[in-house]
């Protein structure tokens, strides 16, 4: 995969975006626990940066994922990992499936706003019981006339307290629990911004040792009405809808990793010249040398697989294998730079304001959300056929 001039000047763009309108405000944003979502996916709407993948009569730009892919890599830039998730969020997960299988209406009313920036969105999948197991949720969308009337519960959902819509998987029928859910669009609030629909309310805000900045949390939803219109697609589809999309989802994972670990090592690399010990510097340790190429190359090699999984992608190929290959190796290397980083840091790597401490707490979270690095692995030894697939 070749990035082209339009790729390196959206990149340019949202670069620029990023050291005017985000880093500046990072530390006061991880320390309210919260970033103004709509404010920021305003300014992006403006500049286009919402829609690149999506149809160009809802807003969007109408490019091949590819562009998608350059974004999530430049959103690599900011100084914490709890804004780029939300903006992956609404560019990567909540909006693939409805700009894919959404009626008109459904795009028009949800999908164009998110697009715009005028509204902001959240995936409602897991559940306290249901996290990487898609397949166990149990909230509970029933007929009752034209409506679906939801009852059940999300956990751990990004952008929620913020969140416009929820694009939600839920159980609408019984039978096989790969058949039997769907995705239906519920509207969160009376308008953006505005009060909490009838039924829904924002049971807890979700602290968590990483990811400061993006709102997480855990939603009730008693009795909710919504239209049978608002379903995405066909009924009892939603499991397939969303595991094609996590396609994707795993992808962004993987690019929006590659440049927030180079900077982690150049941050080290810059402070291990300057700390003296022993008559020399850090950086004049073969230890430290040698560590920091090896991490180096790892970040490297990540970064061909996560491109050739794009490119093949693009190419209308199923990408499951090499997806969730990137995603796993993501994952460990969230967890191996950063923690290799601060042991050389020493004292300074434990304090809380370091820019290494913070990719520690926050990369945690990349062998676990969006599929476990134990779910990684099962997909990848059933491709290979050495475990059984479930009937």
């Amino acid at each position: 995969m070749q990035f082209t001039h339009e790729h390196r000047e959206i990149q340019k763009t949202l670069k620029r975006f990023i050291d005017e309108e985000i880093n500046p405000h990072v530390d006061e944003w991880e320390a309210a626990e919260i970033f103004p979502a709509h404010e920021v996916f305003k300014k992006m709407g403006n500049l286009g940066l919402l829609g690149l993948c999506k149809p160009e009569e809802y807003g969007g730009q109408g490019l091949d994922y590819s562009y998608s892919l350059a974004m999530a890599e430049t959103l690599g830039h900011i100084h914490c990992g709890g804004v780029p998730m939300a903006i992956g969020v609404q560019t990567d997960m909540c909006t693939p499936a409805l700009a894919r299988y959404g009626s008109d209406e459904l795009k028009r009313n949800f999908l164009a706003p998110a697009i715009a920036g005028d509204m902001v969105g959240c995936i409602g999948v897991s559940e306290p019981a249901a996290g990487s197991d898609v397949s166990g949720i149990k909230s509970v969308a029933r007929k009752d006339g034209d409506d679906y009337v939801i009852t059940g519960q999300k956990m751990w959902i990004t952008n929620s307290l913020q969140a416009d819509w929820m694009c939600m998987l839920v159980n609408t029928g019984d039978g096989p629990v790969h058949k039997n859910k769907s995705l239906v669009m519920v509207p969160m609030r009376d308008g953006p911004g505005g009060k909490l629909t009838k039924g829904i309310e924002v049971a807890q805000k979700i602290r968590k040792i990483g990811m400061h900045s993006s709102d997480t949390g855990l939603i009730y939803f008693d009795e909710v009405r919504v239209p049978q219109r608002y379903r995405i697609g066909a009924e009892g589809q939603g499991f397939i809808y969303q595991m094609q999309q996590f396609q994707e989802e795993r992808l962004w994972c993987a690019a929006s990793t590659l440049e927030s670990l180079n900077h982690c090592i150049q941050w080290t690399i810059d402070y291990a010249q300057e700390r003296k010990l022993f008559g020399s510097t850090l950086a004049d340790q073969q230890w430290v040398q040698f560590k920091l190429a090896e991490l180096k190359t790892e970040v490297e090699a990540l970064r061909a697989l996560t491109y050739r999984a794009c490119d093949l992608y693009v190419n209308g190929q199923d990408v499951l294998e090499l997806a969730s290959m990137a995603k796993l190796k993501a994952g460990r290397l969230n967890r191996e730079v950063p923690d290799t980083c601060l042991q050389f840091w020493g004292g300074m790597g434990f304090t809380l304001e370091n820019k290494v401490s913070r990719m520690y707490r926050d990369g945690r979270l990349a062998s676990i959300g969006g599929g476990a690095d134990e779910v990684m692995l099962g997909i990848l030894a059933k491709l290979m056929g050495i475990a059984k697939r479930p009937v």
